[in-house]
């Protein structure tokens, strides 16, 4: 039993950042442009008056948080009322998702999409600005990336005539996952990380398409453009067309700030083969997450989309946070994913034992999870402890008169200098 809790908490301690990671981020300073008119004319100054409103204690990484269970609610609500993606299909023996769940989804997304806006805004009005909490709340948009298009698939449901069948929208869902990995991948090269305006444009379309599913029913979405001569499109594919353009749009923007930044000589000019090496963990999953719908013995994707949608969200999300750790404290990106080989063999056993199946997508479900969960926790932990911080206060974890001298090169006075270059850098930018 001893031996069990001494397993146990040696692993729920277990440190993943290494010590060129932590001192990366002691050297860390913010770089982002935000081009979207949308961002810069409407939702900046509208944050700007709102974040006023808080009081200085709530802290910055507590509103990210919330922000992400606002949108992690809208998952577990239509999860409970439309597991396989059916209630607003309109077939026969389907029970339509009740009007007040539209209501709340539309609500949560928009309260979600604002915290995300206003958390680094409190983080530099009260003097807390800091890799910490860029970290954190990148690392919870990687979940998002899952969250956002799994749910609006809930609108037209799996329809046969005025919707996609899952496989269709799985390709969304991996669409998406690879822009948000390519926006990152762009800082890893580049140092700046350019904002896609396609963040801005889906959560106000996601927020009005919900309100407008729970004023009018889901029935309204269920019609067919006129094409002229051309005949019809069902709405369900032009949403379809629409998330994948959304979310395409930035790869030409990601190719010319990557290449200009070697032709400037402004990025890290890491050789070709570094310059990949993050895609190669990706690009992996990637393939075994594409072959295994194809390949499945039981139809797997008719079956179990939302199982299917949710894991390959998570590995993805892990994936990217691995990447921003990296990205973020300039150290090597790794080139390999420790959970790949348990993909691998559950998808040749699958093959192998057809009935074993849906068990093993399951349990890869769990595992990936519970792991994903345990790294991001270690790794908040690790940078608070660092740090001299309490993730959801605006607390030190020890005062300052009685805080051990610090393990790294920079000491605090020097951090204090380059947060205020960062809130500076954030309000030209604002």
């Amino acid at each position: 039993m001893k031996k069990m809790q001494t397993l146990l908490r040696r692993w729920m301690d277990h440190k993943y950042l290494t010590a060129d990671q932590i001192t990366g981020f002691d050297n860390y300073k913010y770089s982002a442009i935000d081009t979207s008119p949308l961002s810069q004319y409407v939702m900046h100054p509208f944050w700007d008056w709102l974040v006023k409103f808080f009081p200085r204690w709530f802290a910055p990484n507590l509103m990210t948080f919330l922000g992400f269970l606002f949108g992690a609610m809208n998952l577990v609500l239509l999860s409970y009322y439309d597991w396989n993606f059916e209630a607003s299909s309109g077939d026969e023996g389907t029970t339509p998702i009740p009007s007040w769940v539209w209501m709340c989804t539309g609500i949560n997304i928009f309260v979600a999409y604002t915290l995300d806006g206003i958390d680094g805004k409190q983080a530099r009005r009260i003097g807390l600005s800091g890799p910490l909490g860029e970290l954190f709340d990148h690392g919870l948009d990687s979940y998002t990336a899952m969250l956002i298009p799994t749910c609006l698939y809930s609108i037209f449901g799996r329809s046969r005539v005025y919707s996609v069948r899952p496989m269709r929208m799985y390709y969304v869902c991996l669409t998406v996952y690879f822009n948000f990995f390519v926006s990152h991948w762009e800082k890893y090269n580049t140092g700046i990380l350019y904002l896609p305006w396609g963040y801005d444009l889906s959560m106000w379309g996601s927020t009005a398409m919900y309100l407008v599913t729970w004023w009018m029913g889901f029935e309204r979405w269920k019609f067919e453009l006129p094409l002229g001569s051309y005949g019809t499109l069902p709405l369900g594919n032009v949403m379809e067309a629409v998330l994948h353009i959304s979310a395409m749009a930035n790869l030409p923007l990601v190719v010319l700030n990557v290449y200009n930044s070697y032709v400037h000589r402004t990025g890290r000019l890491l050789p070709f083969w570094e310059a990949v090496r993050p895609a190669w963990p990706f690009l992996t999953y990637f393939i075994i997450l594409l072959a295994w719908p194809f390949l499945s013995p039981n139809d797997i994707m008719e079956t179990d989309p939302r199982a299917i949608f949710m894991l390959s969200g998570t590995i993805f999300s892990n994936v990217s946070c691995r990447l921003i750790v990296s990205q973020m404290s300039v150290t090597r990106c790794d080139a390999w994913h420790w959970q790949m080989p348990m993909y691998a063999f559950s998808l040749f056993v699958s093959l192998w034992i057809p009935f074993l199946e849906r068990p093993l997508l399951y349990m890869l479900l769990i595992v990936t999870t519970l792991s994903h969960w345990h790294y991001g926790s270690s790794v908040v932990n690790q940078m608070c402890e660092h740090f001299n911080r309490v993730c959801f206060t605006v607390h030190k974890r020890v005062p300052e008169e009685q805080s051990p001298k610090q393990k790294t090169p920079l000491g605090q006075d020097q951090r204090n200098m380059q947060e205020q270059e960062v809130e500076q850098t954030a309000k030209k930018q604002d």
